[in-house]
């Protein structure tokens, strides 16, 4: 195949824009084969593909079918959703939903509010920050082992926060492989959709590498994975002799993932005057990265408020001369608040930022308002003027997987019509491309195979209706996706 016509952007420095790109088989070549087909792209933009690096993909896929609560402006709201989504509830099953935030309402979720709406049926819905479920009475019976674990909080209006919420999710509510199989396979055409070639996926816990697996072996898997693996298995897998990096150029394991404390949205951060809930501490973080280096596994840790980041920075620096003489790449998930005596800690360690740019215009009030407006919040251009590598994803479903959304809210600071939230901390257009399509592989070890578009390397692309370098910054939102391709196949084309 032979692109032509258009702008072709490649994001390699040697030559950022070239006139044609050939696509022989799975790779970029030199040239095209004679008789190739010429793709004129019609004035149109071609890229490097997006790879989202924080889904969590098959629970965003069930998401799709779900009770979805984003955006509900009331208690009230909230509840109409959930009586809607009833209908949909299999005899014996439970309503499941997402995208609930308290700090949107003025009246609380309440396990009696939900039983008004739904009393016949469990229902179990994830709040919008995935950290928090909110149960009715007929899901809370279903309980037949204690609600306390530790590093986690049972309220008595019927919310479960962190491990509570996370324990109780697994025990009763988690869906079984082929459910999402099937809804993965809806998930795959809507990420294609968007320009998606490749995920960072966080579901491990969940049994995602059986489910891509079973995609893999039907042939059917459409879009790239590196899949994270819960840090309490490391035993299991250094047991079977596995290591980061095996699999294949369609799945391979990555690296193992744990957390240092909550969310905002559920106001379990953990910052440095104290507050907030301490899910993992930096000694344990410290054990976990030197057994995980041992064998042959980096690590990735979630970490909102400063005083979890300062923590998981001190880890990563004590245990330096474990990972780093490896080769491994250690990332920090969120790092939304930071002190300013951390911001320039993570290039100087060699931890990557593992960010989300949606998430500044999304928590905008509620950071304002539980934060205080201090400094240091999703700051973004602080972290890369100090040299960090930032990689950017959706975190879906807690945002929507959708990477052009993300580049738009990493530049404009905004998603809707209001002036940009702190807009000094915005990114230009080639850095919030360099952070969804070269950064990301770069982490995987992938960097002479993918990210960029240069002969030798995987023809993972995207084609835009327009040049994202050059329209006006006001037309960004509406840039849309025309075509996809996976290591030189069409999985998404409107054009």
């Amino acid at each position: 195949m032979l692109f032509t016509g258009g702008t072709i952007r490649t994001l390699d420095p040697a030559a950022p824009v070239v006139g044609q790109l050939a696509v022989r088989g799975a790779l970029v070549a030199e040239a095209a084969d004679d008789g190739a087909e010429v793709a004129d792209l019609g004035g149109r933009c071609l890229l490097p593909g997006f790879t989202d690096s924080h889904v969590h993909f098959p629970t965003w896929s069930l998401g799709l079918r779900q009770a979805r609560l984003e955006g509900a402006r009331s208690l009230e709201e909230a509840l109409d959703r959930v009586v809607a989504a009833r209908s949909h509830v299999r005899e014996g099953g439970w309503l499941r939903g997402l995208g609930w935030r308290e700090g949107d309402w003025t009246e609380a979720p309440t396990r009696e509010a939900l039983d008004r709406a739904v009393a016949d049926v469990p229902v179990a819905l994830m709040s919008k920050d995935y950290h928090s479920l909110w149960l009715n009475s007929a899901a809370l019976e279903r309980a037949d082992a204690p609600l306390e674990v530790q590093g986690g909080v049972v309220e008595e209006s019927g919310i479960l926060r962190e491990n509570a919420a996370w324990a109780f999710r697994d025990r009763y509510v988690r869906p079984t492989v082929d459910e999402m199989v099937e809804a993965s396979r809806e998930g795959m055409r809507v990420a294609a959709s968007r320009g998606v070639v490749a995920v960072h996926d966080k579901d491990g816990w969940l049994g995602a590498f059986e489910v891509f697996e079973r995609l893999l072996e039907a042939g059917e898997l459409g879009v790239r994975v590196w899949q994270s693996f819960p840090w309490d298995r490391l035993d299991d897998l250094r047991g079977l002799g596995l290591r980061s990096g095996f699999g294949n150029d369609m799945l391979r394991m990555g690296y193992l993932k744990g957390f240092m404390d909550g969310t905002l949205g559920s106001a379990t951060a953990r910052l440095l005057d104290g507050s907030g809930v301490e899910i993992s501490s930096r000694e344990v973080l410290e054990e976990v990265v030197r057994r995980g280096a041992e064998a042959g596994w980096p690590v990735g840790v979630h970490a909102i408020g400063d005083g979890a980041n300062r923590a998981a920075l001190d880890a990563f620096e004590a245990t330096r001369g474990a990972w780093k003489p490896r080769g491994l790449r250690p990332r920090i998930e969120h790092a939304q608040l930071l002190d300013d005596a951390d911001v320039a800690r993570f290039a100087e360690l060699g931890v990557a930022a593992s960010v989300q740019f949606s998430h500044a215009p999304s928590d905008r009030d509620l950071a304002e308002r539980l934060w205080e407006g201090r400094q240091g919040a999703y700051a973004y251009r602080s972290l890369l003027d100090a040299g960090t590598l930032l990689a950017n994803g959706s975190d879906a479903p807690v945002e929507e997987l959708d990477p052009l959304a993300g580049i738009v809210a990493g530049v404009l600071r905004t998603l809707d019509e209001r002036p940009a939230w702190r807009p000094e901390q915005a990114v230009t257009v080639e850095e919030a491309l360099h952070a969804a399509c070269v950064a990301p592989a770069w982490l995987e070890h992938a960097e002479e195979r993918r990210g960029r578009l240069r002969p030798g390397m995987m023809a993972d692309a995207v084609v835009l209706d327009r040049d994202p370098f050059t329209c006006p910054p006001e037309e960004l939102p509406e840039v849309t996706v025309e075509g996809t391709l996976v290591g030189g196949r069409w999985t998404y084309r409107s054009f």
